[in-house]
C-alpha cells in the first residue's frame, strides 16, 4: 500500500510538472491586463537585442509600471549559443532578477555572443550571471540541466506551432502580430489600438 502510494505522489508531481512548464516564460505586469505583448526572441538575435534595448524599458515606465500592460519574453532560441543563455536566465526563480538578467544578456550580446567556441561562450555567460549575483556551481548546474534544456524547446515547438514564427523577435500584441517599425513611437501608437 506504501508503494503505491509513493507511486501515486511521484506519478501526479510528474503530471503537475508537464503542465507547470505550460507557462514557462518569463513576464512581467497584471495578469489580468488589458494588453498583452508576447515576444518571441533568441537572445543571440541583434534585432531582439535592439527591441528589449530600444522598446521594452520605455514599456515598462509608461505601461507595465502602471499596471496596464504585461509583457512576455518567450524564448525561441536560434542557436546552442542562445539556448545556453535562456538556461541562465532560468537559475533564479526570482522574477525581477530574471529580467534583470535578461537585460545584460542583451545589453553584453555583442560580447558574449561572439565566436565559435560555446566553453568560452558559456564562461561569458557564467560571469553575467555572477555579475548579477548568482553562484558559479548554480550557473554551471543551469548549463548542464537538461530538463531546464527541456522546457525552453517546449516553449520554442510550441510557439512554432502556434504562431508560425519564421524570425526574431516577432511580436505579438493581444495575439496580433505587429508588423511595424522597431522604434518606440511606432510600436506604442500599435499598443493605443488596444487601450
Amino acid at each position: 500500500m506504501k508503494k503505491k502510494i509513493i507511486s501515486l505522489i511521484f506519478f501526479l508531481s510528474i503530471f503537475t510538472n508537464v503542465f507547470a512548464s505550460k507557462d514557462d516564460f518569463l513576464k512581467i505586469g497584471p495578469a489580468d491586463a488589458k494588453v498583452v505583448v508576447k515576444v518571441f526572441s533568441s537572445l543571440t538575435c541583434p534585432h531582439c537585442a535592439d527591441f528589449h534595448e530600444n522598446i521594452f524599458y520605455d514599456l515598462k515606465s509608461e505601461f507595465i509600471d502602471k499596471e496596464i500592460l504585461q509583457f512576455q519574453h518567450h524564448s525561441f532560441p536560434l542557436d546552442l549559443a542562445a539556448l545556453n543563455a535562456e538556461k541562465i536566465i532560468r537559475c533564479t526563480s526570482n522574477n525581477q532578477q530574471k529580467f534583470q538578467l535578461l537585460g545584460e544578456i542583451y545589453k553584453k550580446q555583442n560580447k558574449w555572443a561572439v565566436g565559435s567556441d560555446i566553453n568560452e561562450i558559456n564562461k561569458s555567460l557564467v560571469k553575467i550571471g555572477l555579475n548579477n549575483d548568482l553562484k558559479k556551481d548554480v550557473l554551471e548546474k543551469c548549463l548542464k540541466d537538461e530538463s531546464i534544456q527541456d522546457r525552453i524547446l517546449t516553449e520554442r515547438i510550441n510557439a512554432q506551432k502556434k504562431y508560425k514564427i519564421s524570425s526574431t523577435p516577432t511580436i505579438y500584441v493581444n495575439d496580433k502580430k505587429y508588423e511595424g517599425k522597431n522604434d518606440y513611437i511606432s510600436f506604442k501608437k500599435y499598443l493605443k489600438k488596444f487601450l
